[in-house]
């Protein structure tokens, strides 16, 4: 019973609808997916509300995905609801769940947005030193570009990629896979900006660090 509550738990974590309430909260906004690119997520708030509002969301977002894949199972563990031996695989259910809840929130109509942000509270849980690097490379190639959705299609690609090094190996092998299966997920979500990408179309965002805005 415990197990099943925190995993409906990590899914109504990751449904919450940031955007969507802070944009109606503060902006007297009804629903920010009527603009921008249609998205309930911290890339549209950025771009539609603005660097504070966008940060806000994503801190926000992305303690989700943390929640969810650290302390609840740390909760079920304290239970003695399972063991040890069982804590990556739960921290892994309850932060897919979580993500899944931000992409298809049951609080929003299940339109939300593309979970990036989730993703990397989730995976901060799991794997914090890889993540740390990929932040690293999401920040330098958003600062020469200013395209988010370039920014997170290469941290999914170099996380997988650095889980074949010696140094962020992980002990579990279905981290490895689910490393490639989230670059690929990330690739895929984005298919239609790397169409805009392509053709010269896709939107800048302002960054939080630049003045003005």
């Amino acid at each position: 019973m415990l197990l099943a509550l925190a995993l409906l738990a990590a899914y109504l974590l990751g449904s919450i609808p940031t955007a969507l309430w802070v944009g109606r909260a503060f902006f007297n906004l009804p629903d920010i997916r009527e603009h921008g690119s249609g998205n309930a997520g911290a890339t549209n708030t950025f771009r539609v509300l603005g660097k504070k509002a966008g940060s806000f969301v994503l801190v926000v977002d992305a303690f989700k995905g943390y929640v969810a894949a650290y302390y609840l199972p740390n909760w079920l563990l304290s239970q003695g609801s399972i063991g040890p031996d069982s804590l990556f695989y739960l921290r892994l259910a309850c932060g897919v769940l979580a993500v899944v809840g931000h992409i298809w929130p049951v609080l929003a109509q299940f339109r939300g947005g593309k979970g990036v942000a989730t993703i990397v509270g989730m995976m901060l849980a799991i794997a914090p030193a890889p993540v740390g690097v990929c932040i690293g490379v999401f920040l330098v190639v958003l600062a020469v570009s200013r395209y988010v959705s370039l920014s997170s299609m290469s941290a999914g690609v170099v996380f997988a990629l650095l889980q074949l090094l010696p140094a962020f190996r992980p002990a579990n092998w279905l981290q490895v896979v689910f490393g490639f299966l989230l670059a690929a997920m990330l690739i895929y979500t984005h298919r239609a900006n790397i169409g805009r990408l392509r053709a010269g179309t896709e939107s800048r965002v302002p960054l939080p660090w630049a003045r003005g805005g």
